[in-house]
């Protein structure tokens, strides 16, 4: 794979950004609603959430039961956190992740941790940063498995944009052949 190939993935990686616990909607979405408000974050990280799972996540109880069937906040900030964990986490792990969260931190706290963490690992597996700020000595072991988690999600999503680049390089130079 060349330099330009990964300077594109880095830029693309440098557009992608979380909500803020603050800009996650709080008024109550229906299902479909917040099915495509997580998408539109999750779909750059190669991510995806429909509606038969958010429905499992809450038969499973990690996220609690909608309220007039409508998710607020704090539950389409789990959803988040559990579509981008799921994919290096079994979701009995990221159960007992979210139980030790629950007694350590409240939810608007550990999201934001979530969120800036992996914001840092995607940066420096990307190339966009040469290392991660440095982890509190007190840090819990909650943040030091958070920590590894973005770490582990961020290498995935790398190797997958790498992969899907070099098909498109593969096929684009086929084309050119034919």
């Amino acid at each position: 794979m060349n330099r330009q190939i990964q300077a594109l993935l880095a830029r693309e990686a440098q557009q992608f950004r979380l909500p803020g616990y603050q800009e996650i909607p709080n008024v109550g979405l229906y299902l479909e609603q917040t099915v495509k408000y997580l998408n539109e974050f999750l779909v750059p990280l190669g991510a995806e959430i429909t509606p038969s799972m958010v429905s499992n996540y809450v038969k499973k109880g990690l996220v609690s039961n909608p309220v007039r069937k409508q998710y607020d906040r704090e539950q389409i900030a789990s959803l988040l956190f559990i579509a981008v964990a799921k994919s290096v986490m079994s979701m009995e792990n990221i159960k007992l992740l979210f139980t030790m969260q629950r007694q350590s931190y409240p939810s608007e706290i550990a999201y934001g941790y979530f969120r800036t963490e992996l914001r840092e690992a995607i940066d420096v597996v990307f190339g966009l940063k040469k290392s991660m700020c440095s982890i509190e000595e007190d840090a819990t072991g909650e943040k030091i498995m958070l920590r590894t988690t973005t770490i582990a999600v961020a290498h995935k999503i790398y190797l997958e944009q790498c992969f899907a680049a070099i098909r498109r390089e593969e096929s684009g130079a086929a084309a050119e052949n034919s």
